[in-house]
């Protein structure tokens, strides 16, 4: 009832309002909320659509990877939303966005990878750009051709976590899950070394050189090579580097010398190391990033290392030509050091010219019988004592073909005496003049004495000669004697041939006469020769003589009155 009250006060309202009269300060209904009885199915399809918007939410945030920002310095390949992240040709990201850097020095590029990978971004983790590249030591990217470039990710879990990277320019020459040892050489320059340069342990590639820079003072490289497993516990701390680039060719007083690795050492250059084998022990293994010394050539490297040295100067006054710095010091054939400098120096007052020359002796090279502590450095004395024996510097040549010299140490005993002297802070051996030199020397001596003859003389003298020799040849007394002489020589030979007409067959009579008469003499007295029966038989009879006569003789000096009494006058 109240319903419809409420709805005919409702309609009068109205009506009254559309008759254009006022309308009476009647009170204003009021509004009542009424309850429904059950929910609308119309509310059930939002929340449907409500709940699975929010689950695929949470389901893509949850399966969401991380994202990354990795710096280029181009983007040339790069495509965002196309290109991919990859690991072992496994897809793991994707590019995203591509934006140029603050300083417009590069680009930034931003990647989705997935939640997997998160565990192997740290701060140790590498990324490049795998495009086609084509080098003098290796090929690699031509699958990119068809497919092409990707952003490519070397792993790392040790390290800090990171997002940001800043990726390489060229890809890694040795990954990091490699098996094997990074060493670290340094050398004064790189020379031919390049990354991927081989490193060889006796001819077989055992590693590569896989980074090299430049030290911040500039003055040498630092260049890291990596040994793979099981080769790099080869490596040992008194293990040598050496340089095997292109092909080693030396001049020196030895001869020349070429030394070379392989052909891709020579064509890539390369790297070789080896132990040499000394009484010192190898030492212990190598750790990784230990530094060595990286060495000129083979030869260098195999030299042993002493720690003391001793400079000592050398003034040579005749020319030094061939003799070069670093030429060798030998004492009796053994290198004991080497030349360090040369000069050319004028003494005005003297007028004359002389060139020192600076040595440096490694003492410990020379063993000596009554221990180390009398050396040539410890006991000065001992040095005087050899110069005092004639020990001399001479340069020698030490090879024809290349006309190199080098400094000998020997003794020479018929050496003018000298001692030491002190220039320049320097102790001065004394030297002598080298042996062509000495030779150059006697020919001038022996020339200086022939000048001193009397030489126009000796000339006239022998030119009078030469004229009393021409006078009596051409005398009238000796042309006859000439001629006298010619026909005695004449009638010599017109004797000989008379004799040997008349003379030869009369000898060869009297030789075949006395041929005959030697056969009948062997008849006589060989050993069926009647001659030679009689000559037994009488030698017989003269031997029983003899022992008769020597029995005779014992009797007689037994019993001498035999001669006045007889044999048996001593029974009578």
């Amino acid at each position: 009832m109240s319903a419809e009250s409420d709805q005919s006060d409702a309609n009068q309202v109205a009506e009254t309002w559309d008759s254009g009269l006022p309308m009476p300060d009647a009170p204003l209904p009021e509004a009542r909320v009424v309850k429904a009885d059950r929910l609308s199915l119309v509310w059930l399809l939002p929340l449907l659509a409500l709940a699975v918007g929010g689950w695929l939410a949470y389901k893509t945030w949850s399966e969401q990877g991380p994202t990354i920002t990795i710096g280029f310095k181009s983007a040339a390949g790069l495509q965002a939303g196309k290109t991919k992240v990859k690991f072992n040709d496994v897809e793991i990201g994707r590019v995203t966005t591509i934006s140029l850097s603050d300083d417009l020095d590069g680009v930034v590029v931003k990647a989705e990878l997935t939640r997997d990978s998160e565990r192997y971004l740290t701060e140790r983790t590498r990324f490049w750009v795998a495009r086609p590249r084509v080098t003098a030591s290796h090929v690699s990217g031509l699958e990119t051709l068809l497919s092409g470039a990707y952003i490519a990710i070397d792993p790392v879990t040790e390290g800090k976590p990171a997002r940001d990277f800043q990726g390489l320019t060229d890809p890694p020459v040795i990954a990091t899950n490699e098996p094997g040892t990074r060493f670290r050489l340094r050398s004064p320059t790189l020379g031919s070394l390049n990354l991927g340069s081989p490193v060889y342990f006796r001819h077989i590639q055992v590693g590569q050189v896989v980074n090299y820079e430049l030290d911040p003072d500039g003055n040498a490289v630092t260049i890291d090579v990596f040994v793979t497993q099981p080769h790099d516990r080869l490596v040992f701390v008194n293990t040598r580097f050496w340089n095997t680039s292109g092909i080693d060719v030396s001049l020196s007083a030895d001869g020349i010398s070429v030394d070379t690795e392989s052909l891709l050492a020579l064509v890539l250059g390369g790297i070789a190391f080896d132990t040499p084998d000394m009484i010192d022990a190898k030492g212990a293994p190598a750790t990784a990033d230990q530094f060595f010394p990286l060495y000129p050539n083979r030869r260098a490297a195999h030299e042993r290392i002493y720690l003391k040295k001793q400079r000592y100067l050398m003034v040579f006054s005749g020319s030094v030509r061939g003799l070069s710095v670093g030429a060798p010091v030998l004492l009796h054939g053994i290198q004991i050091g080497k030349v360090l400098d040369i000069q050319l120096r004028f003494d005005p007052d003297e007028l004359d010219f002389s060139i020192p020359v600076l040595i440096e002796i490694e003492p410990e090279r020379i063993s000596v019988d009554e221990g180390v502590e009398r050396t040539l450095v410890n006991d000065p004395n001992l040095l005087n004592q050899l110069v005092a024996s004639g020990l001399r510097g001479q340069l020698k040549t030490g090879s024809l073909l290349t006309g190199q010299l080098y400094v000998d140490l020997d003794f020479h005993p018929d050496a003018p005496s000298a001692s030491l002297e002190q220039r320049n802070g320097y102790t001065v051996l004394p030297t002598r003049p080298a042996p062509i030199a000495e030779v150059t020397t006697k020919v001038k001596n022996i020339l200086t004495e022939i000048e001193a003859l009397p030489l126009t003389q000796i000339g006239a003298d022998l030119s009078g000669i030469l004229a009393s020799t021409r006078e009596l040849v051409d005398a009238e007394a000796t042309q006859q004697t000439l001629a006298d002489l010619e026909r005695t020589i004449a009638d010599l030979r017109s004797v000989s041939g008379q004799l040997d007409a008349t003379l030869a067959p009369e000898l060869d009579r009297v030789l075949r006469q006395a041929g005959q008469t030697l056969v009948s003499v062997n008849g006589l007295i060989g050993p069926d020769g009647p001659l030679s029966g009689e000559t037994l038989r009488t030698m017989r009879e003269l031997s029983a003589a003899a022992r008769s006569i020597r029995t005779f003789a014992d009797y007689l000096d037994r019993h001498p009155e035999a001669l006045i009494q007889g044999k048996g006058g001593r029974q009578r």
